[in-house]
């Protein structure tokens, strides 16, 4: 049982038998744009002619001719899904006047030298580019939480070579950027985001 009994227990220092004083580490923080992007993780595109109607409605929030060209989960959507996100927590922030287009987000705010946790990550595929938010990395792939990974909202690597020139991104109305990495992950490793 959880009681002030045993959480004394399990806080005193087993030399001394005194119970610290010390206050739990602190969660790492994330921009709140992360933790908008990770309320959506697990949602799936519906494959056949049926779609997943929040990533339609993502298009539809943007109106215009996004909203009319954009009409099915099929289409990549990993743009889509930082543009939504971007937009939801960060309402001044200018976006890329295609947001759809995975390697426009290399304009979008300003560059970093480095990758930090919430940073936007660009890169280059056969067919295209793919973007999502910097989670980590290892020493030769980017943990990365984004959209139309594997047909949904999840965290995979992908490899280091791939990040285009400038694609490490960081929005001009944002908080400051922080330092922490992870340094291993077992997410899946992705070469294909389409």
């Amino acid at each position: 049982m959880a009681d002030d009994a045993t959480v004394a227990a399990l806080r005193a220092d087993t030399l001394t038998g005194k119970i610290g004083d010390k206050a739990a580490p602190a969660i790492p923080r994330e921009p709140v744009w992360v933790r908008e992007a990770r309320r959506f993780m697990g949602l799936k595109e519906i494959s056949g002619p049926k779609c997943e109607p929040t990533i339609v409605d993502w298009a539809k929030r943007f109106g215009g001719w996004i909203a009319k060209f954009y009409v099915d989960d099929d289409i990549p959507w990993c743009g889509l899904f930082v543009g939504h996100v971007v937009a939801v927590t960060l309402p001044r922030e200018k976006l890329p006047a295609n947001v759809l287009g995975a390697l426009q987000w290399a304009k979008f705010g300003r560059e970093l030298n480095a990758p930090a946790p919430g940073a936007i990550l660009v890169f280059k595929r056969a067919g295209g580019g793919h973007v999502g938010f910097y989670i980590g990395e290892t020493s030769t792939h980017y943990i990365v939480l984004g959209g139309n990974q594997n047909n949904s909202v999840s965290i995979t690597r992908i490899e280091k070579k791939r990040l285009v020139a400038g694609g490490i991104r960081w929005p001009t109305t944002g908080e400051q950027p922080g330092l922490s990495r992870v340094l291993a992950s077992s997410a899946p490793i992705t070469t294909d985001e389409a």
